[in-house]
């Protein structure tokens, strides 16, 4: 199995959509790339910790290629928006990649030149070491299943997961 750490706005998004390919084993919502050595939602939301929401990605390469993973991520969400993703604003909804090793650094690095040929603007995503991954408390893991009908997810998570489902039908559970 290979994971990926990502994010690109409310982990939830991410939860969502991820869950929904054929091939990803887990996802778990989670606070990475910041100073707190004992994030949780409430530091996370304040902005002032560093973290950024993020989901690790656990798949199988047999099943999904780590290419689609990467592209699925970056048609997911606007990597061209700083700090944000629509009304979702501050630092800890960064659009970010966190490598664990050379190889996922080189092949991250390969999907955000491959994603600035598909976005009009400049893509602000970063590309970082992955230091400690902390999963999120237990209500954020699998939030959208478990809360289909909450405004959030009807209004933001619903239109990612259906994107992603006609962009990468080929991979859709």
């Amino acid at each position: 199995m290979t994971s990926f750490v990502v994010a690109g706005g409310c982990f939830w998004c991410l939860d969502a959509v991820y869950r929904t390919l054929r091939g990803v084993s887990d996802v778990v919502s989670g606070y990475t790339g910041g100073e707190d050595d004992a994030p949780t939602y409430e530091k996370v939301c304040t902005g002032s910790t560093g973290h950024a929401e993020a989901v690790k990605v656990v798949f199988d390469e047999q099943v999904i290629p780590a290419e689609v993973i990467l592209n699925v991520f970056f048609t997911l969400h606007d990597p061209t928006q700083l700090n944000r993703q629509g009304a979702d604003v501050g630092t800890q909804y960064r659009s970010a990649m966190f490598y664990n090793n050379e190889d996922e650094r080189e092949q991250m690095q390969a999907a955000l030149e491959r994603a600035a040929d598909w976005w009009p603007e400049p893509i602000v995503t970063t590309l970082s070491p992955l230091g400690t991954f902390y999963p999120a408390e237990d209500y954020h893991q699998d939030f959208f299943a478990k809360n289909p009908g909450q405004g959030y997810c009807m209004a933001v998570a619903v239109p990612k997961v259906n994107k992603i489902r006609a962009s990468f039908s080929e991979y859709i559970q």
